[in-house]
């Protein structure tokens, strides 16, 4: 067995157990950790691959970003975790019946899968002599596929206004800036000018 079929066994093991204890671990900030490791194990195997940007960048966004931040989450809020089980706890049986159907649903596809002759060679990486992959990368997404990449990253704008917008909530007992108010204020009105005598207080 070679160093790169070891290295991928040992990086698909960590990662299906990663994910497998992400979601039955009982501490959420065991999960998060779990979760930490499924993406380090997934990396290496975009090492593997020789993509090594989607790699790096799975270290530094997921790992360095996201996960941090559920961590954080997860230890900072005040979250009752007995009663988020019980919620679960009552939803158990309609859980294992999706769950049961999605497996099956995955075996049925499994067994009727083909694979075409053209399915190797497709998946090749097709990089140009003396170009990087991070080079070639970017060419791709930036030249060919240049109006998809804006308009994924514009729906993703407009998804995250939305959010915003939903989740908003004006309390009156808020102070808030109104720009428009502080922009149309008159200055003479704004303050008053006192000419404190010698001695004397206001």
């Amino acid at each position: 067995m070679t160093i790169a079929a070891l290295s991928f066994y040992l990086f698909s093991i960590a990662l299906l157990a990663g994910g497998l204890m992400t979601v039955v671990a009982r501490n959420p900030v065991h999960s998060v950790l779990w979760l930490i490791l499924s993406f380090l194990s997934a990396a290496g195997l975009f090492v593997l691959l020789g993509a090594e940007f989607v790699a790096m960048l799975l270290i530094i966004v997921y790992v360095g970003a996201v996960a941090v931040l559920f961590l954080f989450v997860v230890m900072m809020l005040d979250v009752d975790f007995a009663e988020l089980k019980a919620e679960m706890a009552r939803h158990l049986p309609l859980a294992i019946l999706i769950g049961v159907v999605l497996i099956m649903e995955f075996v049925a596809a499994y067994a009727n899968w083909t694979t075409a002759e053209t399915a190797e060679a497709a998946r090749q990486a097709i990089t140009p002599e003396g170009v990087e992959n991070t080079a070639a990368l970017g060419m791709i997404v930036y030249d060919q596929y240049f109006l998809i990449f804006q308009l994924a990253g514009l729906i993703l704008l407009v998804a995250m206004i939305g959010a915003i917008v939903l989740t908003v909530r004006h309390r009156p007992d808020v102070k808030r800036q109104n720009v428009l108010q502080q922009m149309w204020r008159d200055p003479k009105a704004a303050m008053e000018l006192k000419d404190v005598k010698p001695g004397q207080g206001l």
